[in-house]
């Protein structure tokens, strides 16, 4: 069973920084795409970023393009996401999320989620 644990989320001013991570276990993630969604209150879960666990090339929603990088650590089967420039609309919880097959941008396209961590960005 894939478990996915989500942490380094918190309180940060604007412009300041935070690196997300999420720890993988219960499968090898080879064949997996992995990635990044947030869910602000009221709103749908949207798509933040995600590539393939072996590597190649990352997406990312227009919203964080430029500020915020995916990327891994094989070794250490955790995922991360480093955000820099943040904004009070980056505000939402985030989740990291995995699927056994290709890269999609889409929530409803991955089975296995985290419990979110929070990420508050104040003016």
């Amino acid at each position: 069973q894939v478990q996915l644990v989500e942490s380094g989320g918190g309180l940060v001013q604007a412009g300041g920084s935070l690196r997300l991570s999420c720890a993988a276990s219960g499968r090898a993630f080879s064949n997996y795409a992995i990635g990044w969604f947030r869910q602000a209150p009221g709103k749908e879960r949207e798509f933040v970023a995600t590539f393939s666990w072996i590597g190649g090339k990352p997406y990312y929603a227009d919203s964080v393009k430029g500020r915020f990088t995916i990327s891994r650590d094989n070794g250490k089967n955790t995922l991360y996401l480093q955000m820099n420039s943040l904004k009070p609309e980056d505000t939402a919880v985030y989740y990291c999320a995995a699927r056994r097959s290709k890269v999609v941008t889409t929530a409803s396209g991955y089975d296995y989620w985290g419990q979110g961590t929070q990420v508050t960005v104040s003016s």
